[in-house]
């Protein structure tokens, strides 16, 4: 039987541990930059750290036998010529693990190569939304529990994100949001980059009453059909259920969290093409966040979710993520104008 409470703890300290990590590195982007001669490594470094950081502390708290399947492997780390790579990882995580060494971070970067042959196991992005980090904007650390296919447990950092919806997203925040859920418990808002700060629980109301309908998007138009999504909100408005609002611009899985506390509309991440299959680190956490604040969170033919497919969600197609009315509005557009109508 799951220790829910116990497990989501632990990813909380863990989630948070890691934003820490990526504050720190974000803090020093051009003295990083200078060191490693790269302009990417920035980001490269808080990955690695990130992840180690979320695997040790998961391990210390809920032990040994960890079943973690996370995005990075420690290969590119090992390799000499990345010595300066790995020595800024360790720097960057002595922040949060003041006795982390070479060893020990490459180590805990490989506890998240477990596999998804088990009914249960976490998943990991350590940095989503590597644009935006590299922007100083909107990016997400991502831990999810998965059991039997479905995310039951969803931890996520926003550590650029404001909790005042009316501020700017396109810069830092001092503290940063952080979301936890439990499925059939709802979920809650708190910052950051305070294991000890308080948290509130939110809940998205469906208060869309035919007015616009503002969608989330990324800052670069490449990670969803955008020409799909316009498709979809003039056809909406031409039935005369509301019109498109000011899209609300953001990289990451920052959009369900945006979504699920009721400053978007939804997230719509529609196929850019037939063969593309989303990684469950994409969305176990965020799907489970949007869920538990009451929006509907599906494929674009209206299937849910479906984690048990190894590291792909290969049994579904794209993301709606929406409260109830919009969501079955997107389906219906959808569906009148063919939209994926060759992979049903």
């Amino acid at each position: 039987m799951t220790d829910y409470a116990r497990f989501a703890t632990a990813a909380r300290e863990a989630v948070t541990a890691a934003s820490i990590v990526c504050k720190e590195v974000q803090d020093n982007l051009d003295s990083i930059r200078k060191i490693t001669k790269d302009d990417k490594s920035p980001v490269t470094i808080a990955d690695y750290a990130s992840q180690a950081v979320v695997a040790m502390v998961l391990r210390q708290k809920l032990g040994s036998d960890l079943k973690l399947v996370a995005e990075e492997h420690s290969e590119f780390l090992r390799d000499e010529d990345n010595a300066a790579i790995l020595d800024a990882t360790v720097a960057a995580a002595k922040t949060v693990w003041e006795d982390a060494t070479d060893t020990k971070i490459l180590e805990a970067i490989d506890l998240g190569a477990s596999d998804t042959h088990h009914d249960h196991f976490w998943t990991l992005d350590p940095i989503d939304g590597t644009k935006g980090f590299l922007r100083n904007q909107q990016y997400a650390v991502a831990l999810g529990y998965i059991e039997n296919g479905t995310p039951t447990i969803g931890v996520m950092g926003c550590p650029n994100l404001p909790i005042d919806m009316s501020a700017p997203l396109d810069e830092r925040d001092e503290h940063g949001c952080l979301y936890m859920a439990i499925q059939g418990d709802g979920v809650y808002e708190t910052r950051c980059d305070d294991i000890h700060a308080d948290t509130i629980r939110i809940t998205r109301l469906d208060h869309f009453e035919e007015d616009e309908i503002s969608v989330c998007g990324s800052v670069e138009a490449a990670h969803s059909n955008v020409s799909d999504t316009d498709r979809i909100l003039e056809w909406i408005e031409s039935e005369g259920h509301g019109s498109a609002g000011d899209p609300v611009r953001l990289d990451s899985q920052c959009k369900y969290a945006v979504v699920a506390r009721g400053q978007a509309d939804a997230y719509l991440r529609l196929p850019t093409r037939k063969d593309y299959v989303e990684r469950i680190w994409d969305h176990a956490a965020g799907a489970c966040i949007a869920s538990e604040s009451g929006a509907f969170v599906t494929d674009i033919h209206g299937r849910n979710l479906d984690f048990s497919q190894g590291r792909g969600l290969a049994n579904n197609k794209g993301v709606i993520c929406a409260p109830p009315r919009v969501h079955g509005l997107v389906l219906r557009a959808i569906k009148e104008l063919g939209i994926g109508a060759d992979d049903v």
